[in-house]
């Protein structure tokens, strides 16, 4: 059998980089040579992620044009507010001409992309196949189709355009309130430099060679199949994308082992909402407080919010003090994965990224999510409504992220071992996380995907 070469060009994020390398492993398992492109800042945050010596999994820089608007020495999603991804997205455009280079020179079997739309442009002159690659839910792709919905074309989208799925989409939990039908209406706003993130998304999609999902059958099979007949395409599944030998690779870092150590299983609280959501400082205000209130063991993980330079000035007067000893709130980087799996963590509160959204799954944690966008909005119905394996955080109001007693109310409706709920979530996850932890359910979805993309190559 021929082995591939293939290269890798995710956008710059970290929710996509790394399931994107997650993949890269399972080539070079299987002795296919890949090599991903990124900015030097990302490939130092990730490499470690790589399980394989160079001659396998290699990384080749690239050199990110300053864009005006974009902070000095900007390279990834994480480096900036959200509010600036347009400007992101038109610094990457601007190395099309590094990456086509590479390309010609390196002549690969396979390129696989996410935001990078212009690159079957660029294979198909070359004889290379393209390879699309979702890294985030079917769900969240198939409700922003909006050609489903026969929309005029050349108008920005609108709540009332969005608020319901588009014909024939599979699902009926979700109808959108205006306040998360409005969470989806960046579709419309540039994303680049004259392209909106709906034309990025669809032309990315609709000119690839192979058009592929992290997810599986068990979970979203209708779905893609929406997909599969909205595009006229085959969509191929990787599954989970998650490593399964993490924790025998790697420990957790000693100042969060020994922390944990001090609680009772199952005990503890763990919150993440990404690498990079940065909240009000009201609203993470009131996040923390909803933690002490909880009256349980937490770790809160959190980038530091807006106006403030580190989460320590943010935090409201003589919190710290209030919870020493049972409470850390830190504004770095943890060890997810890792954290997830001690045993002292009995519950997970997260944005529902879709990265977090399998790690959720696959954990023994209950489940709380406060989604934020719109993808997260999505993922959460998925979890809440179709799968009830989680309960969401109510919103006070249309307006009004949260209430640090909507906040508490939550997270002890799970972790009260008598309450209803926590029965009913506990019961549902169970029975999921024993699906997708069978031996054979991660691997079989790879070695399917893998076998596809040989026979196409």
């Amino acid at each position: 059998m021929t082995k591939l070469q293939i290269v890798m060009f995710p956008w710059f994020a970290s929710g996509h980089v790394t399931p994107f390398i997650h993949l890269a492993n399972e080539f070079a398992t299987k002795g296919h040579r890949v090599t991903i492109l990124v900015p030097k800042k990302i490939q130092l945050q990730h490499q470690h992620l790589s399980l394989h010596p160079p001659n396998l999994i290699a990384f080749s820089t690239i050199n990110v044009p300053h864009v005006e608007g974009l902070p000095d020495g900007a390279q990834s999603a994480s480096d900036i507010h959200i509010s600036l991804n347009h400007l992101l997205a038109t610094a990457m455009d601007l190395t099309r001409n590094q990456v086509e280079t590479f390309l010609r020179s390196s002549k690969p079997h396979l390129v696989f992309y996410d935001f990078a739309h212009w690159i079957p442009e660029i294979t198909s002159q070359m004889g290379v196949k393209s390879v699309y690659l979702s890294v985030v839910s079917a769900a969240s792709l198939a409700i922003a189709l909006v050609p489903a919905r026969n929309l005029p074309v050349n108008r920005p989208l609108m709540v009332e355009d969005v608020r319901d799925p588009p014909p024939g989409y599979p699902s009926s939990t979700v109808v959108l309130s205006g306040n998360e039908a409005s969470s989806l209406l960046f579709l419309s706003s540039p994303f680049g430099d004259g392209i909106t993130f709906f034309e990025r998304s669809i032309a990315a999609m609709k000119n690839c060679d192979a058009l592929c999902i992290r997810t599986c059958t068990e979970l979203e099979g209708p779905l893609c199949d929406y997909m599969g007949s909205q595009f006229q395409k085959q969509i191929l599944l990787t599954g989970p994308l998650l490593p399964t030998n993490a924790a025998s690779t790697t420990c957790l870092e000693d100042r969060w082992a020994r922390w944990l150590g001090r609680f009772e299983p199952g005990s503890t609280v763990f919150c993440a909402f990404g690498s990079q959501i940065m909240l009000d400082k009201d609203q993470f205000q009131e996040l923390v407080l909803g933690f002490e209130l909880t009256g349980l063991p937490f770790l809160v993980a959190l980038k530091a919010p807006l106006g403030c330079e580190t989460v320590e000035e943010a935090l409201p007067e003589g919190f710290e003090e209030r919870v020493k000893g049972r409470g850390v709130v830190y504004g770095g980087w943890v060890q997810q994965p890792l954290i997830l799996s001690h045993p002292s963590v009995g519950c997970f509160v997260n944005h529902c990224g879709f990265g977090s959204m399998w790690e959720s799954l696959m954990s023994d944690n209950q489940i709380v999510l406060v989604p934020h966008l719109g993808d997260q909005i999505l993922n959460t119905k998925l979890l809440t409504g179709e799968l009830k394996v989680a309960v969401e955080v109510e919103r006070e109001s249309e307006n009004r992220w949260f209430s640090k007693e909507s906040l508490s109310k939550a997270v002890n409706s799970v972790m009260e071992k008598d309450s209803k709920v926590g029965i009913m979530v506990r019961s549902s996850h169970a029975k999921w996380r024993e699906l997708l932890s069978e031996p054979g359910f991660i691997s079989g979805y790879i070695d399917g995907f893998i076998k596809n993309l040989e026979d196409i190559s």
